[in-house]
């Protein structure tokens, strides 16, 4: 079996402690290879899925039997959107189990595989009453985004619309919560309310899980540049922002009203650039005869002026006709 390099810093002793737990039915040996590619599932499921995938495959073939295996590899494909095969595997990690945990993200399996109808069986089963507070609020997502797929924005809305919403009390799952509400909201085209909820998601999400201030942001007309982005390109050699080509809409790229007023405009730079004297480039361009009159005229003028040359008549040899550097 081909393995996947694992870094040395990974001892596999990051995992849960239930999951360790399952663990010690296998060899040591075995038990902290499988604990190690399931660090490195976890690691990356967030940034590299198909990477956390792979590794979650590996764990897979040294560990089949091992409940908390089966539902790494079935996370892992959810995330890589291999949703038939994510539901295999959560099926399998349930009958190992009999827990109900994994009943709201089975249902969005289904989604994703495009049985919408049977994601809302699922909301309607009596395994949902088994599940905790936030199950049953997952399980509630997952009904109301099966609504929308089916294009039923109304009930999707009023699916949403629960104790849980209405609450002034944070929990992990609000943001989470009010944002699809908003969203929603804005699909069936009620922006004025669709805003206040995407505000109430942003005061809600303090880690970020959602991009609600991005979508906020949007609907007040706000529009943001990357200044990590602006500054590679102009390592990389790209015009300064301030003569790129302006966005054709609005005619000054991703800068507000109070910026733009700012941006000089290429066709200003270009008639400044037009608008050089033809005089001042022929100065600039001596040929050298002109050079040598020079030569002799400063000699003649130090013969002159001896070590007074120093004094006032020194800021005359640099007088606005030197070419400039």
């Amino acid at each position: 079996m081909k393995r996947l390099p694992i870094p040395d810093d990974v001892t596999g002793d990051e995992i849960d402690k239930d999951v360790r737990q399952e663990l010690l039915s296998l060899p040591k040996g075995l038990a902290e290879e499988v604990s190690r590619n399931l660090v490195m599932v976890a690691r990356l499921i967030d940034e590299d899925p198909e990477g956390a995938y792979a590794y979650s495959r590996i764990a897979l073939r040294l560990a089949s039997r091992v409940a908390a295996v089966r539902e790494a590899a079935g996370f892992a494909a959810y995330a890589s959107q291999k949703y038939s095969e994510a539901l295999a595997e959560f099926r399998a990690a349930r009958r190992m189990t009999g827990n109900v945990d994994l009943w709201p993200v089975m249902a969005d399996c289904e989604r994703g595989m495009g049985r919408p109808e049977k994601a809302l069986d699922m909301a309607g089963a009596p395994d949902v009453q088994k599940l905790d507070k936030a199950g049953q609020v997952e399980m509630r997502l997952v009904a109301a985004g099966a609504r929308r797929d089916m294009g039923q924005l109304d009930a999707a809305i009023v699916t949403l619309q629960s104790p849980e919403l209405a609450s002034h009390s944070v929990q992990p799952w609000t943001a989470r919560l009010r944002y699809a509400y908003a969203d929603a909201l804005l699909a069936a085209g009620r922006e004025d309310e669709a805003r206040e909820w995407f505000a109430k998601a942003v005061e809600s999400d303090k880690d970020g899980s959602t991009d609600a201030s991005d979508r906020l942001a949007e609907l007040d007309g706000v529009e943001f540049v990357d200044a990590l982005v602006e500054d590679d390109e102009d390592e990389d050699g790209a015009e300064p922002s301030s003569v790129r080509e302006a966005d054709p809409v609005s005619g000054t790229g991703d800068l507000d009203a109070d910026e733009a007023d700012d941006v000089v405009d290429v066709d200003d730079v270009d008639a400044t650039d037009d608008d050089i004297d033809e005089d001042d480039l022929d100065d600039e361009d001596l040929d050298d005869e002109d050079l040598d009159d020079e030569d002799e005229r400063d000699e003649a003028s130090a013969d002159r002026l001896g070590t007074q040359r120093a004094g006032e008549s020194g800021e005359e040899g640099d007088g606005e006709d030197a070419p400039r550097g």
